[in-house]
């Protein structure tokens, strides 16, 4: 399904404008800003679907725009950074973000994953999901329906992020086994991009923990298998 509503924020116009024209020839619907206090607006009266946020920009951040964009709303996010430190991806990522893509970027890499998210959001979009085998599990309190995207623990909803419940509902269908980083990361992003070194899992997985208030010392849902990956126990 595409003439999905796409956010682009970035202060480099040369940048922002050439997302916006692989996004546009797609047939997206492009809502371009060249400052995130200019995109403000637009995220608190559009019905957007993604949002691809520039990292450094003057006045507010793309953290900061992220901050705002997860008070209200699940629909992914992909910070663009010039930087490659691994902190400035794990802030993005622990502020709710989905995804991260360098600068200077492979155009056809960032549509890759556009539309990996998008397939992802949409497929449990409560508007538009389909009714899948398995559309309740439950364990230990927790109680996840694949069908409405919602996650409740011990009948509190959890407000969790598009990767955040992927993730957790691939773990509890494969309880008792453990999942490698690397199978959870092509299971959810269906692309090649993954590096030994990638931090994106641990982060969600992090981020996971502390919203079942969760820890890896005592771990009483997602358990680390040092060296393998992650598993729930039966």
């Amino acid at each position: 399904m595409m003439g999905e509503k796409i956010l682009v924020v970035d202060d480099e116009r040369e940048i922002a404008d050439l997302v916006a024209v692989y996004l546009e020839n797609e047939n997206y619907t492009v809502h371009r800003f060249y400052s995130a206090d200019d995109a403000l607006a637009c995220i608190q009266t559009e019905e957007l679907d993604l949002a691809i946020l520039d990292v450094m920009m003057p006045g507010m951040s793309g953290y900061d725009l992220c901050r705002e964009i997860r008070k209200k709303n699940t629909y992914p996010v992909i910070m663009l950074t010039a930087k490659d430190a691994e902190i400035d991806k794990i802030t993005g990522l622990t502020l709710g973000a989905d995804d991260y893509i360098t600068k200077p970027f492979r155009p056809l890499e960032m549509m890759a994953r556009v539309k990996a998210q998008l397939r992802r959001y949409k497929k449990y979009n409560p508007a538009i999901a389909l009714q899948e085998e398995n559309t309740v599990i439950c364990h230990a309190g927790l109680v996840i329906d694949v069908t409405s995207h919602e996650c409740m623990l011990n009948e509190r909803k959890l407000d969790l992020t598009p990767t955040e419940f992927e993730i957790l509902k691939i773990l509890c269908m494969r309880k008792g086994k453990v999942v490698s980083s690397e199978d959870l990361f092509h299971e959810i992003w269906k692309d090649e991009y993954y590096q030994k070194s990638n931090n994106t899992i641990t982060v969600h997985i992090r981020h996971l923990r502390e919203k079942l208030g969760d820890t890896t010392e005592r771990p009483k849902y997602i358990h680390t298998v040092w060296g393998v990956g992650y598993k729930i126990e039966n």
